[in-house]
């Protein structure tokens, strides 16, 4: 199984940056405690404050994906439907 990287971009709604981060925070320790997660790590641009991003390391893609489908992450989309402005994920493979 090769190791899967994740970059997920997520754009709060302009007045609701501190709902989407409080949630998204929510995220941290319940992933990292996950089968196959490497690394969980959430950032904050400092010029854009409504930007997050994830940073993410998986052992495998299919466990990524059986984190993808648990309660949380639907907890999460609940709890910030209509918050989010955007959201871009990308599946990464480590060439170097």
């Amino acid at each position: 199984m090769a190791k899967l990287t994740i970059v997920a971009h997520i754009k709060a709604q302009a007045d609701k940056i501190e709902l989407v981060q409080a949630e998204l925070k929510k995220l941290v320790p319940i992933t990292r405690a996950e089968e196959g997660c490497l690394q969980y790590d959430l950032h904050q641009d400092r010029k854009d404050p409504a930007l997050f991003l994830f940073f993410e390391n998986w052992e495998s893609r299919e466990l990524w994906q059986a984190h993808m489908r648990n309660q949380h992450l639907q907890d999460y989309q609940a709890a910030t439907e209509g918050a989010v402005a955007e959201f871009m994920l990308h599946e990464m493979t480590h060439i170097a």
